[in-house]
C-alpha cells in the first residue's frame, strides 16, 4: 500500500507539472459583467453599486453639484475598496454583453478624468496583433488592373453572412424616412455596427481597406460605408469636433470605442509601425470600432488613404488646440496611415513583423458556429436580439430605385470561412477518445495491487 501511495503521488505532482507546461500565459483580466456577478452577491456592494447608478443617471441630466459629487465619489471609493476587481475588470468587443459589460465599468468611474477617457476599457491581451493576420493571404493579391476594391465586394458576396448582412446596412442607409425624405442616421450607425461585429475581419476589413491605384477603386471604397447617410448627411452643416465628442462621451459605447481609438492609434516616430503600442492591427481595430457611432471616420477622397471626422474646430474658442489635436489624429496620424496603407499592401510591412497566421472570426461569428454545432452555451450567456435589431431585419426589401446602392449580388454558390480559407488556416487537430495513456498504467497499477491484496 506505501508503494501505491507513492506512485499516486507522483502521478499528480507530474499532472500538476505538465498543466503549468499548458497554460504558461497569465490570466486576462476578470470580465466585468463577471465582477459585478460577485458583487451582487454582497448586499453591501450592490447597495454601493445602485447607488451609483443613481448618480450616473443624475449626471447624466445635469452636472452634479459639488456636494453631490463628494457623496457619489465617496460611494464610489467605499466600493472599489469592498471589490477592487471591479476597476480592474475589462470588457470583450463583439460580445453579446458589450453594452452591458461597458455600463458597468464606466458606473465605477463616475467622474473620469481625461486621462482615463483615453484609456480603453477592452481586453486585448488574448487579441492577435498581427497586421496581416487581419486578412486571408488571397484577399489582397496584387493583380495588375484589377480592383481590389470591386474584388473585396465580390468576396464578401461569396460568403452569405457577409453579403446578407452588407446588404442590410446598405438599405438601411439609403432608405428615406417619408417625414423628412431623409435616411435614419441612427438606424444606418447600428446596420454598421451589426456587420462589423458580426462578419469575419479577413471580409469586413477587406471592404473597408482595399487598396486602389484608381479613383474609380477609391470612389468604391470611400462609399463602402454609405457616407451620405453615415458620415455626414447632405445639407447638415457639420458640427464643432469637441462638441461631437462630448456627445459621444455621452455614451457607454461611443466612448469606449473612442477611448480605444486614442490608446491604440497613439502615434509615435519611436517604432517601425509609428504606433506607441506597435501594432497596426490593433489601430485598425480601433479605427474600424469607431465605424457606426456619432465619431464616424471616413476616406476624404479617391485618391489618398487619408481619413478625417465629419466635423471642424470653428467657434472652439479657447479650446482650439484641443479641438485640432483630436482632428489631428485622423488627419495627421502616421500610426492610422501606415496601418491603413499596410494593408493593403501586406509586402511592405516592416521586417519585424511576422507572417500572419489564419483570420479570426469575429466573437459573434464564434458563438454562431458553436450554436449551429449543437455546443449549447450557458442560459446566462443567451441573449435575445433587441426590438431595434429585430426592426432592421424585418425592413422592406425594396428601397426606392433613386436610391439604390452600388451592392454586388450574391453568388449562388454558398461558401463559408471554411472552404474559403482552408489554405491559410490549415485543418484542426483531431479529435481522439479514450482516456490517455497515464490513466490505463494508473488503472493497471491498482488492479494489480489489489489481486496481490
Amino acid at each position: 500500500m506505501i508503494f501505491l501511495w507513492i506512485v499516486l503521488a507522483l502521478f499528480f505532482s507530474g499532472a500538476s507539472l505538465s498543466s503549468e507546461t499548458i497554460y504558461p500565459f497569465p490570466p486576462s483580466p476578470t470580465d466585468c459583467v463577471e465582477a459585478h456577478r460577485v458583487c451582487s452577491a454582497d448586499p453591501r456592494c450592490e447597495a454601493l453599486y445602485r447607488g451609483l447608478e443613481l448618480c450616473a443617471a443624475d449626471a447624466a441630466v445635469s452636472p452634479l453639484g459639488e456636494r453631490a459629487a463628494a457623496e457619489c465619489l465617496e460611494r464610489q471609493d467605499a466600493l472599489l475598496a469592498k471589490h477592487p476587481s471591479l476597476l480592474a475588470c475589462k470588457c470583450q468587443r463583439g460580445f453579446r454583453k458589450e453594452e452591458q459589460c461597458l455600463r458597468i465599468y464606466w458606473r465605477v468611474r463616475l467622474l473620469p478624468g481625461e486621462d482615463e477617457l483615453e484609456i480603453s476599457p477592452y481586453d486585448n491581451t488574448l487579441m492577435d496583433t498581427r497586421m496581416a493576420s487581419l486578412v486571408a493571404a488571397s484577399s489582397f493579391m496584387q493583380l495588375d488592373g484589377e480592383n481590389q476594391c470591386l474584388k473585396a465586394a465580390q468576396d464578401c458576396g461569396l460568403y452569405e453572412k457577409c453579403g446578407s448582412l452588407r446588404s442590410e446596412y446598405v438599405l438601411a442607409c439609403t432608405k428615406r424616412v417619408p417625414s423628412n425624405n431623409r435616411c435614419s442616421q441612427h438606424k444606418c450607425h447600428r446596420a454598421l455596427r451589426r456587420f462589423l461585429e458580426r462578419v469575419p475581419e479577413e471580409y469586413s476589413f477587406g471592404v473597408l481597406f482595399c487598396p486602389c491605384t484608381n479613383n474609380l477603386c477609391g470612389e468604391r471604397r470611400r462609399k463602402t460605408i454609405v457616407p451620405s447617410c453615415s458620415y455626414q448627411e447632405t445639407d447638415v452643416p457639420q458640427p464643432n469636433c469637441l462638441r461631437q465628442q462630448d456627445s459621444c462621451r455621452q455614451d457607454d459605447l461611443c466612448r469606449s470605442r473612442l477611448a480605444d481609438f486614442l490608446q491604440n492609434c497613439q502615434p509615435s516616430p519611436l517604432t517601425a509601425s509609428g504606433c506607441l503600442r506597435d501594432s497596426a492591427g490593433l489601430c485598425l481595430r480601433a479605427y474600424a470600432g469607431l465605424i457606426g457611432t456619432i465619431m464616424t471616420p471616413n476616406y476624404i477622397s479617391n485618391s489618398s488613404v487619408d481619413v478625417s471626422l465629419s466635423c471642424n474646430c470653428d467657434s472652439s474658442g479657447n479650446q482650439w488646440q484641443d479641438c485640432l489635436r483630436l482632428q489631428r489624429m485622423f488627419t495627421h496620424n502616421t500610426c492610422l496611415r501606415n496601418s491603413i496603407t499596410w494593408m493593403g499592401s501586406p509586402g511592405s510591412l516592416p521586417a519585424d513583423i511576422t507572417p500572419p497566421p489564419a483570420p479570426r472570426p469575429s466573437p459573434l461569428v464564434q458563438e454562431d458556429e458553436l450554436l449551429s454545432n449543437n455546443h449549447l452555451p450557458e442560459h446566462n450567456d443567451i441573449v435575445e436580439e433587441t426590438e431595434e435589431e429585430e426592426d432592421i431585419t424585418q425592413t422592406d426589401e425594396e428601397a426606392d430605385e433613386d436610391d439604390q446602392f452600388d451592392v454586388i449580388p450574391q453568388y449562388s454558390e454558398r461558401a463559408t470561412i471554411s472552404n474559403l480559407g482552408s489554405s491559410v488556416a490549415g485543418g484542426a487537430a483531431p479529435f481522439t477518445t479514450g482516456p490517455p495513456k497515464p490513466i490505463l498504467l494508473l488503472l493497471l497499477l491498482l488492479s494489480a495491487c489489489l489481486s496481490w491484496g
